[in-house]
């Protein structure tokens, strides 16, 4: 027996993957400092949690409407009008099991076989594979200078089979945001030439410079946009696995068909919580600003090290530094992090072929990336 073809083509995660050795060599007591892991290592606000106990505790356990509650709708929808500029109503909007699925339920409802997709990269490797799910073709896009969108290679790369672009602005595994320009741009192309775009926003809160824009402000490109977004990063609710999109109508109807059939809906007391989170009053700056420390020391200490190049990046929670002093290439670069440093950290051929590149995250304390610069500089010291 032969499994579907579809599944001859796509590729296990690689996040995912280095994750699982990680857990297998913790699993043996081996002392792992992680810094492959994109979740928050904050608890998920006191609120948050109490919302959902109340909720459970008040029988709100059962199945709900499939695109999600009615009063969170509402809330994403005016949450997406007033901080987002987005025309967005509760027909506008389905609440999903974590914006991965968000994400694949835009891919699948958009694009047909033989279809094109244009991402830019680096790029969250899932992007990739949801594209390769759907039967379409990836057309990848490097970056210019600083991680900024080539515009240009955008451009040329837009032909009669393109459907789709996908961006993520703050960037996985870059931190690079996207400025206006670069987004006025997009939307220009997309608005010319009447193409879908996801938007992924899922790292909107975690911003060190400048305000967020949402791709789906910008005229002309309401109807063309499908902003994802969730609550696993700002709220550190990874494991709760609640996000949203928002879009055109029909798109969303789509998306909330795939949904009918595959999760149903999201889970019921995790919605409650969701709701909660949206309040004004939940606490996220102070967790912002301890990603700042932990960002400024970890780049400052990388460059002193003279084997890794690194700016600050402006949002997200990750670094994509260059390792050409270290004289080798990610993946061997992040397997002797691993095995002899006990660091774990991703191989930027994971994000679209980035030899040159590793992504550390640094949603870890300050204690463990301390603790993770002394082992890395002991480890080039005698390697180098």
């Amino acid at each position: 027996m032969s499994l579907a073809a579809r599944m001859l083509n796509l590729k296990e995660s690689g996040t995912l993957k280095i994750l699982d050795k990680v857990k297998s060599m913790q699993a043996r007591g081996i002392d792992i400092i992680q810094l492959d892991v994109g979740e928050p290592d904050f608890d998920t606000p006191r609120n948050i949690v109490e919302a959902a106990h109340r909720a459970m505790l008040e029988g709100f356990t059962h199945y709900t409407p499939s695109a999600g509650i009615p009063e969170l709708r509402d809330a994403v929808a005016e949450k997406l009008r007033s901080e987002n500029g987005l025309d967005a109503r509760r027909e506008n909007v389905i609440i999903t099991p974590g914006s991965k699925q968000a994400l694949f339920y835009a891919v699948m409802s958009l694009v047909d076989e033989g279809e094109e997709v244009i991402v830019p990269t680096p790029a969250w490797p899932s992007y990739v594979e949801m594209v390769t799910v759907a039967g379409g073709v990836v057309r990848e896009i490097p970056p210019k200078g600083g991680f900024s969108l080539d515009i240009e290679g955008i451009r040329e790369a837009v032909n009669e089979r393109t459907k789709l672009i996908i961006i993520n602005s703050p960037n996985n595994p870059t931190g690079h945001a996207y400025s206006e320009g670069e987004l006025r741009a997009l939307s220009e192309i997309a608005a010319d030439h009447r193409l879908f775009v996801i938007s992924d926003e899922i790292y909107e809160k975690i911003l060190y410079e400048g305000e967020h824009r949402s791709l789906g402000s910008f005229p002309g490109v309401g109807d063309l946009v499908i902003t994802v977004n969730g609550f696993s990063k700002t709220y550190a609710m990874t494991g709760w696995r609640v996000g949203y999109a928002s879009g055109p109508r029909d798109v969303i109807a789509a998306m909330n068909k795939l949904q009918q059939h595959s999760a149903s809906c999201p889970v019921s007391f995790v919605q409650k919580a969701a709701l909660e989170a949206l309040k004004p009053d939940t606490p996220v700056r102070q967790m912002v600003e301890e990603f700042r420390r932990r960002r400024d020391f970890l780049c400052g200490e990388l460059n002193r090290m003279g084997a890794f190049r690194v700016d600050p990046p402006k949002g997200a929670f990750y670094l994509f530094p260059d390792i050409t002093g270290t004289g080798m290439e990610s993946v061997e670069l992040c397997s002797l992090l691993l095995e002899e440093g006990h660091i774990s950290a991703t191989p930027g051929e994971a994000f679209g072929g980035f030899s040159r590149n590793i992504r550390i995250s640094y949603a870890n304390s300050m204690d463990r990336l301390s603790a993770a610069v002394e082992r890395m500089r002991a480890l080039l010291e005698k390697r180098l």
